[in-house]
């Protein structure tokens, strides 16, 4: 196995210590420092978008700075309960069953993107409901900023040497401390580039030249369409997890299966963005 890594392997992983640093006691992982900045530089550009006026139908921003400041703690809740939740019913139930406290080791499996997404629409809803804000235009401002954490989260990932690909010859395959023997596809970065990278830049240019803000749903459904495209791709390249495996065909995995009906439900989204801009008068087309 050692030969066949060694012929397989071409870059040496970054040996990075996955504690940023230590006070006494306490310490600081790249994992939750990922989901802090995560946050923090979302919640900043979203402030940035919420305040110019121009991008918004009627030229009028329907979220004031004020509803940010109070909805961060709501969203950070909503990731991190919901992410929390996700990965135990999606990935680790039957292990939580036999026992129960495992689902407070986060150090055991993690966060689900997919449980994250639904506590963050379930916060997303209560809180527009409260204020009185337009729930498709709230769901715009959010999805707009969520690839800087998709971004955060997936290189933590890969520092941790957690989540890595399935084995592969490729030159740019690395041997993860805790992936064995074999070079496997940096799947974490993969996923860093397109749900963060490409989706991020995507939306910019969708808000800031197309001005899609002005067709409420239009953002939130295309980052739910592409965000779906993309872990149903990188899905082909990343080992799924091992209490599960593949559920079919040695190829399909949880996360194609949990993507299938947001690729749907994004479609529908801007369908109906778009079907109820044609609507309106001075709607502005894509």
């Amino acid at each position: 196995m050692n030969t066949l890594a060694n012929s397989m392997a071409i870059l040496p992983f970054p040996n990075i210590d996955p504690v940023l640093f230590s006070i006494g006691p306490v310490s600081v992982h790249w994992y939750g420092l990922a989901y802090v900045a995560g946050i923090l530089l979302g919640w900043l550009y979203a402030k940035r978008i919420a305040a110019n006026n121009t991008l918004w139908r009627s030229n009028t921003s329907p979220i004031t700075q004020l509803n940010l400041d109070d909805f961060l703690l709501w969203v950070a809740l909503g990731i991190v309960l919901g992410g929390r939740i996700g990965y135990v019913l999606f990935y680790d139930f039957p292990n939580v069953v036999e026992n129960p406290l495992r689902i407070f080791q986060i150090w055991n499996g993690g966060m689900s993107f997919h449980g994250g997404l639904l506590g963050t629409i379930l916060a997303m809803v209560i809180f527009a409901r409260k204020h009185s804000i337009p729930l498709w235009s709230l769901f715009d401002i959010v999805a707009a900023v969520v690839p800087i954490g998709l971004f955060c989260g997936r290189i933590a990932n890969f520092i941790n040497g957690e989540l890595w690909g399935r084995v592969s010859d490729v030159p740019w395959a690395f041997v993860f401390p805790t992936g064995g023997p074999f070079a496997r596809h940096p799947s974490q970065l993969y996923e860093a580039i397109l749900e963060g990278i490409v989706l991020f830049t995507l939306l910019a240019i969708m808000i800031f030249k197309m001005h899609s803000l002005k067709m409420p749903g239009l953002v939130s459904g295309v980052f739910v369409s592409v965000y779906a495209l993309s872990r149903i791709f990188v899905e082909f390249f990343r080992e799924p997890d091992a209490q599960i495996g593949y559920l079919a065909g040695g190829w399909l995995t949880m996360g194609m299966v949990l993507s299938i009906p947001m690729l749907a439900i994004g479609l529908w989204g801007i369908w109906r963005a778009r079907r109820a801009a044609s609507g309106l008068s001075g709607a502005v087309p894509m």
